[in-house]
């Protein structure tokens, strides 16, 4: 099902409308962003659990919201 941008601001809470649009263009589902989110602010947890790095869907968002904090950082 595709997500809408309640789904994604329900994850990431307040973003803006483009990268709303980005996120929902993936194709990916809500549980797959939360994924995401969470590689991108667990990252070392993660690794630390032995979990695999992320691939398909959750690989591209986590590139898509790493690329958006980045930004913000600039």
């Amino acid at each position: 099902m595709t997500m809408t941008s309640q789904d994604v601001a329900a994850v990431l809470g307040p973003v803006d409308q483009t990268l709303v649009t980005e996120v929902v263009a993936t194709g990916a589902t809500q549980a797959e962003l939360a994924e995401a989110w969470a590689w991108i602010n667990n990252d070392e947890a993660f690794m630390g659990e032995g979990r695999h790095l992320p691939s398909g869907r959750v690989a591209m968002l986590v590139d898509l919201l790493s690329s958006d904090e980045e930004e913000e950082d600039e």
